[in-house]
């Protein structure tokens, strides 16, 4: 049984965590307390999984635990199979974990999102500052544009 943090399930379900806290304490959705991780509330995926708005097919849900559990490259692609999806919402929550990880591909797509205004407010700052981060980290299309910036 796959179980997700109280943070995926709200992203996920787009419910506020009151909402979802109101839906756990009348039982509609289902669960645990892990012990391991100083017994913090733990979702069960099945109970909200119809509530996401879309079909999940298994590899896409197992996408889903690695991102949850942290796993920078996964949050990356979840991020763009959202993205696939037209649900840019969604994507940018992704894309942001996965660039405060450092996860270069996930800054540059976030730059990106800044820059068209897609799934966020239009920000020519917040997009170069993506972008020059990605660029920093070795990026290599985020360096080839910030060139291209510099010398425009």
């Amino acid at each position: 049984m796959l179980t997700i943090s109280l943070q995926t399930g709200t992203a996920l379900t787009e419910w506020s965590l009151s909402t979802l806290r109101r839906r756990i304490n009348d039982g509609s959705v289902q669960c645990t307390h892990d012990k391991t991780a100083a017994n913090k509330t733990r979702i069960c995926f099945d109970s909200i999984k119809n509530h996401i708005g879309m079909a999940l097919d298994a590899e896409t849900v197992a996408l889903i635990e690695k991102a949850d559990a942290g796993d920078a490259a996964a949050q990356n692609d979840l991020a763009v199979f959202f993205l696939e999806c037209d649900n840019a919402r969604l994507a940018i929550y992704w894309l942001e974990l996965a660039a405060r990880r450092d996860f270069t591909d996930a800054m540059h797509l976030l730059g990106q999102c800044y820059l068209k205004g897609n799934g966020v407010a239009k920000d020519h700052n917040l997009a170069l500052m993506w972008i020059a981060r990605a660029a920093a980290s070795g990026h290599p299309l985020a360096a080839a544009q910030v060139r291209s910036i510099r010398l425009g």
